[in-house]
């Protein structure tokens, strides 16, 4: 009998039923719920799951990074020298102004020779010192957030590794979005195909002409010729997700969401398989065509070859998950 004959065969066969005495879920984890109004389990011969190429396997176990893939722009030093030197000169005239009024006071409450008019005009000078102090503050938070929550000593050696050529600092763009919620752990720029790690300092709270939120990256030892105004792919590195791998083939997707076919276990050893859905949340893409999943376990026997057929024979309306579908 050809595969085709028993293929048919095994259709005309096929009898979806409810779960019969003896089937069970063997695990005590937490599954995604299962959707109201499924199927019923189907029962498959061993003769039948083999015309119609019905193969399970139990999935991998993993953790992967989330990847951020965006473009960075090497950033002109001189702007932030110019930027924190104009913030290092209001601190300084602020405080000089405080000083020069604290002085005054002194002298005039002593008799010591300076006049209220002196006092007052020291006073008007502090509070405009003050006022550009602030605006400055601003302004360098504006173009340098990350920069500007760091310690004075921390951010002038820095500045003056960047300043020499030892570091520079880039900005990396993530088209299309305009928050995050959470930082990156790390930086990874593609320079004529050589991977460069970086260090991802903060959000930058400055849009550009994009209109894209952006990451400021910190890279130590870059290589030569990498300069201002050179852009370069950066792929940001988010924390470890962990699930289990499936092939794409594997999950399936419909009205309800994606899912997969898990084979149960059969206490009553009658040589029959049954299958029945599970719901799975899709975490991330895997290269060659797989999928991050949570719902089901690395102990779980799920069908990676013939899920379509399990599909069409319980008359589902779905279709094989794609990236489109992973909302995630």
């Amino acid at each position: 009998m050809n595969k085709s004959l028993a293929w048919i065969l095994g259709i005309g066969f096929l009898t979806v039923l409810a779960c019969p005495l003896g089937l069970a879920d063997d695990d005590d984890d937490d599954k995604a719920p299962v959707a109201a109004a499924v199927p019923p389990a189907a029962s498959l011969t061993p003769e039948q799951r083999n015309a119609l190429g019905i193969v399970t396997e139990r999935p991998r176990a993993a953790q992967v990074p989330e990847r951020l893939e965006s473009v960075g722009l090497v950033l002109d030093p001189s702007v932030l020298i110019a930027d924190l030197g104009d913030l290092t000169s209001t601190e300084t005239a602020t405080r000089a102004a405080q000083a020069e009024v604290a002085r005054l006071q002194g002298l005039y409450g002593s008799n010591g020779g300076a006049s209220l008019k002196m006092l007052e005009a020291a006073r008007v000078e502090a509070v405009k010192a003050a006022a550009q102090s602030r605006l400055t503050a601003a302004r360098f938070a504006t173009h340098w957030s990350p920069l500007a929550t760091l310690r004075s000593g921390d951010r002038r050696a820095l500045v003056a590794e960047v300043a020499r050529g030892r570091a520079l600092l880039l900005r990396a763009n993530l088209p299309g979005r305009h928050s995050l919620g959470a930082l990156p752990e790390k930086a990874e720029l593609d320079v004529d195909g050589v991977q460069v790690p970086g260090k991802v300092l903060g959000l930058l709270r400055q849009t550009d002409e994009t209109q894209s939120m952006g990451l400021l990256v910190g890279v130590d030892s870059a290589p030569a010729g990498l300069g201002p105004g050179a852009r370069v792919p950066v792929a940001l590195l988010m924390a470890k997700r962990s699930g289990v791998v499936l092939p794409q083939d594997a999950v399936l997707y419909d009205e309800q969401g994606p899912y997969v076919f898990k084979r149960l276990s059969n206490k009553l050893n009658t040589g029959e398989s049954h299958f029945e859905r599970r719901n799975v949340q899709l975490l991330l893409r895997r290269g060659g065509g797989g999928w991050l999943v949570t719902g089901v376990d690395d102990d779980d026997d799920i069908v990676t070859e013939g899920a379509g057929v399990l599909w069409s024979l319980q008359g589902m309306n779905g279709h094989v998950a794609d990236d489109d579908d992973n909302d995630d």
